[in-house]
């Protein structure tokens, strides 16, 4: 068996040495098959020649098998990639069609999102020709700049004034050792072009506040918040609320995590519906005053993540109207409802 498995070799590394053509190759390797397959079925069962190619048709029967299923998985893939690209109109110049909106490297890099029933191609496009906007590059922020970076969102954009510090990074996972005292926006642009350099970044280093925000806020399609105080919290439900824009919201403490999108203009809650004020001072302690275990920014923020796949692309159902509360202590999943709050004065002055 061993000597037909290097003929088959040969055929296909030599002949492709030799540069014959694909089509051939998969000739004489079918001709082959065929030659072994009839070797078991036709000599006598112990004859020499047909124990030195197997000894069984079971065997080729089942290897044969399994050609034709990755033949037909790559068929799928080539398909499913070539959807993925704009069709040419065939009867204009040539010269004339614009590029592909995907590189064969961003196809393979995508292969994975392709294939998904509820994202495939389409899906792939929307978000490459997505902006989003993530609010601070912190313990939420770090995880899901990757992912979105990773997944293939066309741009994203990160605010954040804070530099790195070595008690960031037993959660801020973006940011590395060597990165201590730089603007976080910028570490984590270097580490999201390493990861993808087919997204485009946009960092500002600087707090987000009331004059830049509704400016910045409306070059973008989909909001996410990160930060870890009211004010700015209720800055980007007001501006977001007011644009007409969807907002991703995610909080930590300790080891619980919560997450939702809020949408008003789709008829959902926004943030202030659920958090009418503030809670006072010490009864929601920051990170750095109560503690957060390491791995749970990186839970959440990729939640935020998917959610923004999702929102972006229209698969499944987002936790608009709803709010997913993550307890890593106990592993423990749980969801609330919620609706908008009358007399809302955010919702109300939208």
């Amino acid at each position: 068996m061993l000597g037909v498995l290097f003929v088959a070799a040969l055929i296909w590394w030599g002949g492709r040495f030799l540069q014959l053509p694909r089509a051939l190759r998969l000739a004489l390797l079918g001709l082959l098959f065929l030659a072994v397959l009839s070797l078991q079925l036709t000599l006598p069962e112990g004859h020499g020649l047909r124990q030195a190619t197997g000894g069984s048709a079971e065997l080729w029967l089942m290897l044969g098998g399994f050609g034709l299923l990755a033949a037909g998985y790559g068929r799928i893939i080539s398909g499913l990639k070539a959807r993925a690209q704009p069709k040419a109109n065939t009867m204009s110049d040539p010269s004339s069609q614009p590029a592909p909106l995907f590189s064969e490297i961003e196809l393979n890099r995508y292969a994975r999102h392709i294939v998904l029933r509820e994202l495939g191609g389409p899906g792939q496009k929307k978000m490459k020709q997505a902006k989003v906007l993530v609010i601070g590059a912190g313990g939420l922020g770090a995880p899901a700049l990757q992912y979105l970076a990773a997944a293939g969102v066309g741009v994203i954009g990160v605010i954040d004034d804070d530099e790195v510090e070595n008690a960031n990074l037993q959660r801020q996972v973006i940011h590395r050792d060597q990165d201590i005292g730089m603007p976080k926006v910028f570490s984590a642009e270097a580490a999201m072009r390493a990861q993808n350099p087919h997204v485009e970044v946009r960092p500002y280093h600087r707090r987000l506040s009331e004059e830049i925000a509704e400016d910045l806020f409306a070059d973008y399609d989909l909001i996410l918040d990160g930060t870890d105080n009211f004010d700015t919290r209720y800055l980007v439900n007001r501006v977001a609320v007011k644009l007409g824009k969807p907002l991703i919201s995610g909080a930590l403490s300790q080891w619980e995590g919560q997450l939702s999108l809020f949408h008003p203009a789709k008829g959902g809650p926004c943030y202030q519906c659920i958090f009418p004020e503030a809670p006072a001072a010490g009864l929601a302690p920051s990170c750095s005053e109560a503690g957060v275990i390491g791995p749970l920014p990186g839970v959440v923020g990729a939640m935020m993540a998917v959610e923004a796949v999702k929102q972006i692309t229209g698969a499944g159902a987002t936790l608009q109207g709803e709010m997913l509360i993550y307890d890593a202590l106990y592993g423990e999943n749980r969801k609330i409802r919620l609706s908008p709050r009358a007399g809302c004065l955010v919702c109300a002055a939208a």
